[in-house]
């Protein structure tokens, strides 16, 4: 099979199913950033900072946006043989937040994004989650979607912040705090 079609030569490119839609649509904008947040974990995990059980997670966060965007490549109206992201995940991420926030120091101020390199590609990733957020609550004003979807990556965002924190504690790194100017 070969990789290029040419049916995207004019700036449109199809959904599941066939219907054909603008690369710009806002559908495909949102889970184009879910394939950018996909390859920035990508290269997180090139990083030989993280342990198996790290990679571990890390894989699973791919797996899990790439049902979100078979998902939001799906048009509305028609099924998806696959199983969606759901209410066990968002609270499989709930339960790695509070295990991670438990070993760290509590939040005192906002904290600027670096530290060990794995953080400040983690904390990358957050911002590309974010985007990622932002253009799904678009989405979900013109075409309504699950809430589970919306609230995965709610809190995917907060699993990115706190891995971040995460990895400069197990690096001996603090956190550098924000000072706002007086």
């Amino acid at each position: 099979m070969k990789i290029y079609t040419r049916r995207g030569d004019a700036g449109d490119t199809g959904l599941y199913g066939g219907a054909r839609v603008p690369k710009d649509d806002l559908r495909i904008r949102t889970y184009g950033t879910l394939d950018e947040l996909n390859a920035v974990i990508g290269v997180v995990l090139s990083d030989e900072e993280f342990h198996a059980d790290g990679r571990a997670l890390l894989l699973r966060l791919q797996s899990e946006l790439f049902q979100l965007g078979a998902e939001l490549a799906t048009p509305r109206g028609k099924t998806i043989a696959m199983t969606l992201v759901d209410q066990s995940q968002v609270e499989a991420l709930e339960k790695e937040i509070d295990g991670m926030e438990a070993q760290l120091k509590p939040l005192k101020s906002f904290v600027l994004p670096g530290g060990s390199k794995g953080a400040s590609m983690i904390h990358l990733a957050r911002t590309v989650s974010r985007r990622a957020e932002r253009e799904l609550v678009s989405l979900n004003r013109a075409e309504p979607l699950r809430p589970a979807v919306l609230q995965y990556l709610n809190r995917l965002s907060d699993f990115l912040f706190v891995l971040a924190r995460y990895m400069n504690h197990i690096a001996k790194i603090d956190d550098v705090p924000w000072i706002a100017p007086l």
